[in-house]
């Protein structure tokens, strides 16, 4: 899968997710996000592991800043 293509489903789940139509981009973070706080982090980060198949480290969790550095560790995992 591109970048592209992992952008576009994680945006399916967090708007599927907040119930509401959700645009992002590789430099979004929560706080851009309306609705995303730390309850509904855990619920998002839950859902990319179950579509990409696989669990996120605790340090990269942590370590996030945006949603492009997310894409990069699905990417090194799938």
């Amino acid at each position: 899968m591109t970048k592209e293509e992992i952008l576009s489903e994680i945006q399916k789940i967090i708007s599927d997710l907040l119930k509401k139509e959700v645009l992002i981009n590789f430099e979004t973070t929560a706080n851009d996000v309306e609705g995303w706080d730390s309850l509904r982090h855990i619920t998002i980060i839950s859902a990319i592991e179950r579509r990409f198949g696989f669990k996120f480290k605790m340090k990269d969790i942590v370590g996030m800043k945006n949603v492009g550095e997310m894409i990069d560790i699905i990417i090194d995992n799938i």
